[in-house]
């Protein structure tokens, strides 16, 4: 079977198995292996010991679990909440203040948690709710919750990001310099949107209830307010500065996070210990899911470069005799489907060995291709009618909330993240020249 062939067959049996609900790492696993034995014969299951080897041994993906507990941490122990108040206290009475201030901490708390579905369920869980209440516009909420939860793969430290370093055998503190411009630019112009929109059309933000409670507040309690959220917000930095400043890997800033986050329970009074049983037990279901997750996409992304899909790209792109921006621009249309029916992990597992070695050739360094794929990714997973972050966000709005009012949430964020992609592309300077700068 050659493989041009062969490349049909897996896609078309990743659609048809993803259409019957299959579990996704098994999915993949599973195709992988039985069309390898089909072609190889037993030789096929060597690739099962190394790919384990390779993808549970690896030191860096050891960050994967510890990040997540650092975020179930801070958001179970109530320091979220602490964050959402603290900007709204910074931000006063303004118009969309309440809007403003979701983007700001969702896009933290999205962080703190590194992958999407995560990001936007806990965000949601935390904003929606008081939003809503507070007489906004149900599109610009679920917007804003959107926009700000799903940036936690933009925003460092980014599991995602974790992995394409990984699997490119690129630097993860270079990735995660490169992408901070991209997401600062993301959320200014998302800022830029709520207070124009707001100010424009003033029936989505109503004034007076913005910061109703905030106000009421004794002095104590916003002393309180501002601490917690203060200290949150130096505790995501000092897990950054270690890494840029060469103190810590990855892996062992994600360990200083997590101690840093108990240290902040206990230290504020929040630490209870069903808090401390529950984010443990809400990591252990998420780590076990994405590691599944990771080592099926590893061992069917394993089995198709043995068999050839890379030398395959290299010559289709070659024989189109095109710019090689333009070859670029294709391989962001290939992700960019494929965010419409799997999500970030695996399209990270299986374009980052494939795609990557080939944009390099081209001469486009890889960290700047590596942050237009996650910035590519994020407009995948929420752009209509299957991104799969919708759905996320479907599973926290009220019931009388339909689909078609969320399609319609987030359009007008999907084209602001679109600009920031073309900009990134247009303007590589803009992911580059960080890391330039701090690393040389």
């Amino acid at each position: 079977m050659g493989i041009e062939l062969l490349t049909v067959v897996l896609l078309l049996c990743i659609l048809v198995f993803f259409a019957l609900g299959a579990q996704v790492g098994l999915a993949l696993g599973g195709i992988a292996m039985m069309i390898g034995y089909m072609t190889w014969g037993d030789g096929i299951f060597n690739v099962i010991p190394t790919t384990l080897e390779s993808t549970y041994f690896s030191f860096i993906l050891l960050a994967i679990p510890l990040y997540i507990y650092m975020g179930q941490l801070l958001t179970k122990s109530g320091i979220g909440d602490a964050m959402f108040n603290f900007s709204q206290m910074l931000i006063g009475r303004v118009r969309g203040s309440l809007a403003i201030s979701v983007i700001g901490v969702c896009s933290m708390i999205g962080a703190m948690v590194g992958i999407i579905g995560a990001g936007i369920m806990t965000s949601g869980s935390i904003a929606l709710r008081p939003m809503l209440e507070r007489g906004y516009n149900k599109r610009l909420a679920l917007g804003v919750i959107m926009a700000g939860g799903g940036l936690g793969i933009l925003i460092p430290p980014s599991i995602p990001m974790i992995m394409f370093a990984a699997s490119t055998q690129n630097s993860v503190g270079r990735m995660f310099l490169g992408a901070m411009m991209p997401a600062l630019l993301t959320v200014v112009m998302m800022v830029l949107y709520v207070g124009i929109s707001c100010w424009l059309y003033p029936e989505r933000a109503p004034r007076d209830m913005d910061n109703k409670d905030i106000v009421k507040l004794e002095g104590r309690e916003k002393f309180k307010i501002a601490r917690d959220g203060l200290f949150s917000i130096l505790l995501i930095v000092a897990v950054l500065g270690s890494i840029i400043s060469g103190i810590a890997t990855p892996t062992e800033s994600g360990a200083i996070g997590v101690v840093g986050a108990l240290i902040l329970a206990v230290m504020f009074k929040r630490f209870k210990l069903d808090m401390f049983l529950h984010s443990g037990f809400q990591t252990a279901a998420l780590v076990s899911v994405a590691m599944w997750i990771i080592f099926g996409a590893s061992v069917f992304s394993n089995f198709h470069l043995l068999m050839g899909v890379q030398s395959m790209v290299a010559d289709f792109t070659g024989t189109l005799d095109l710019p090689p921006i333009m070859i670029i621009i294709m391989f962001q249309l290939i992700m960019l489907l494929l965010g419409f029916i799997i999500d970030e992990f695996i399209i990270v597992l299986m374009c980052a060995p494939l795609f990557t070695p080939i944009a390099v050739s081209l001469g486009y360094d890889p960290i700047w291709f590596g942050v237009l794929m996650i910035l590519n990714i994020l407009i995948a997973v929420q752009t209509p009618p299957y991104g799969f972050a919708l759905f996320y966000l479907k599973g926290i709005a009220p019931p009388e909330i339909g689909m078609s009012e969320i399609y319609k949430s987030v359009a007008p964020f999907i084209m602001l993240n679109l600009t920031v992609l073309i900009l990134c592309m247009v303007f590589p300077e803009i992911v580059l020249w960080l890391p330039t700068l701090v690393m040389g």
